[in-house]
């Protein structure tokens, strides 16, 4: 290559490798953050959008103003190439396809990469490892304190009683939906004995948390499917209860168009756990309510 330009012909397969080698979007950030650091390029794109169309603006961002963001874009590139095993794909439903479908794309971008690697001598493309790697160490450390944290704090609310309770639960579900990356559209709140709030997740969510001493029953569940009801027809609703529903209310709930999931603490305790990814169980629970209509389905029953 004469000139130190990122040919266009290499930009689709590199759109293609990223956009399936990365389910969840927390994912894909935090990789292009090691790629390109925590600065305007990663901090100032569009989380809300479709995944695709993320990776589709962030290369075409910097393709197009190659003169200061050549390094970025070469970097994108070789560290895109270097993803051989996108192994945690294969935890996903239908995993088998998508891991399939990643390690061609990831192929076919690799085919292409050789001419790139040539412009990076020895030394910068082993220093160029090596960042990437203390990166992304330092990204699954900052997630795993913060998990950790969320897990202490989960541990003290259950032996609060009923007041502070519900506002330590409160101070527990902004940290767990924004340390996955789940926009909130505004700070769950406090409201009585529940908690209020909404959300955007692959659509628009009302949410409900509730943490009393008896079992949800269906009177409590009929007044959120008012709330859910009177908003837009695409907005679902969340219920979470943490002590659990009685078996009427689910059944009640699971004989007709669902409108709401459900969560429970055992639920919870998964994530927190790092049994599942918050945004995987929330996806599968809505997947399992669309195709069998029920509404309940435990996080250990999903992991098997």
């Amino acid at each position: 290559m004469g000139t130190k330009r990122v040919s266009p012909a290499i930009l689709h397969p590199l759109k293609e490798a990223l956009a399936l080698a990365f389910w969840y979007k927390k994912d894909l950030r935090a990789f292009l953050s090691s790629c390109l650091g925590r600065g305007e390029v990663v901090g100032h794109l569009d989380w809300t959008d479709y995944k695709r169309s993320i990776v589709a603006h962030l290369v075409d961002s910097l393709a197009a103003d190659q003169h200061r963001h050549f390094d970025d874009l070469l970097n994108l590139i070789l560290a895109t190439a270097d993803i051989t095993d996108p192994a945690h794909l294969k935890r996903l439903e239908d995993g088998k396809t998508r891991y399939a479908e990643a390690v061609d794309a990831l192929d076919t971008l690799r085919k292409q990469v050789e001419p790139y690697r040539r412009l990076r001598n020895e030394e910068e493309e082993a220093e160029r490892r090596r960042t990437m790697d203390r990166a992304q160490a330092e990204m699954q450390r900052a997630f795993a304190e913060k998990l950790e944290e969320l897990r202490q704090l989960f541990y003290e609310i259950v032996t609060l009683p009923a007041q502070p309770r519900g506002y330590a639960l409160e101070k527990f579900l902004n940290g767990l939906f924004a340390l996955f990356d789940i926009d909130a559209k505004a700070p769950f709140k406090v409201s009585g004995e529940q908690i209020d709030g909404a959300f955007t997740f692959e659509g628009e969510f009302l949410l409900e948390a509730k943490w009393q001493e008896e079992k949800t029953a269906v009177a409590a569940m009929d007044a959120f499917k008012g709330k859910v009801e009177r908003k837009l027809d695409n907005t679902l609703g969340l219920f979470l209860s943490m002590n659990g529903y009685q078996d009427t209310a689910i059944a009640v709930y699971s004989h007709a168009r669902p409108v709401m999931i459900l969560m429970d603490g055992s639920d919870l305790s998964a994530v927190i756990d790092g049994r599942i990814d918050l945004q995987d169980l929330l996806r599968r629970k809505r997947q399992h309510a669309a195709r069998t209509g029920e509404v309940f389905i435990s996080a250990y029953t999903l992991i098997g």
